[in-house]
């Protein structure tokens, strides 16, 4: 489909009425959907479809998501989240160690014992390479580390050094408990 085709079906979908049309997704779904930590289920699909309002909206926010995205490779001091995954070399089973996409953060995993049933120490560390870290230690944020699943992991205040540590939250070893939660994590801001 070439350009002119698409934003013409663009429009003719995000003009369209429908009687008794109401946003349909939460801008938390849509929001998820757009920055890849979670799909959309069959149902929220053929909800967005459907629904000319929430597509106008779905829209707004990847614009707004765009904006921001350009005004932070203009300005690097900006962030808002990051995100990783488990890859497929980190399914050992002890998992020491994980980084994030854009490597600006990492999770160690350190095992309190022996063995899995005496638990794990959750340690986030920001590289101090990355752009904001000077900004981030300043203003010291709280922030939080929440698996595929919208568990939280670990949530605190970064130290000097950039760290901050909490024991694991649950009672399964951390490389199986990411295999059940979509592989994937997200390090970011906790809304005010």
């Amino acid at each position: 489909m070439t350009t002119p085709d698409r934003k013409l079906q663009e429009r003719l979908l995000l003009s369209r009425a429908v009687p008794g049309d109401r946003l349909m997704l939460s801008d938390a779904v849509l929001l998820a959907a757009l920055d890849g930590s979670r799909a959309l289920t069959p149902n929220e699909r053929a909800a967005l479809q459907a629904s000319p309002l929430t597509l106008r909206r779905f829209r707004q926010l990847s614009l707004e998501r765009r904006a921001v995205a350009e005004a932070g490779a203009a300005n690097d001091a900006v962030w808002q989240r990051s995100a990783g995954m488990l890859r497929a070399a980190s399914t050992s089973a002890v998992l020491d160690e994980l980084m994030t996409d854009d490597g600006h953060w990492q999770l160690h995993f350190v095992q309190n014992g022996e063995d899995d049933r005496e638990g794990w120490q959750l340690i986030l560390k920001l590289d101090a390479g990355a752009p904001f870290a000077a900004r981030l230690l300043r203003e010291q944020p709280m922030l939080r580390v929440v698996d595929g699943g919208g568990a939280i992991l670990l949530q605190g205040r970064l130290d000097a050094d950039g760290e901050c540590e909490h024991a694991w939250p649950f009672d399964i070893a951390p490389a199986a408990h990411f295999q059940l939660y979509g592989a994937s994590f997200a390090v970011e801001p906790v809304a005010r």
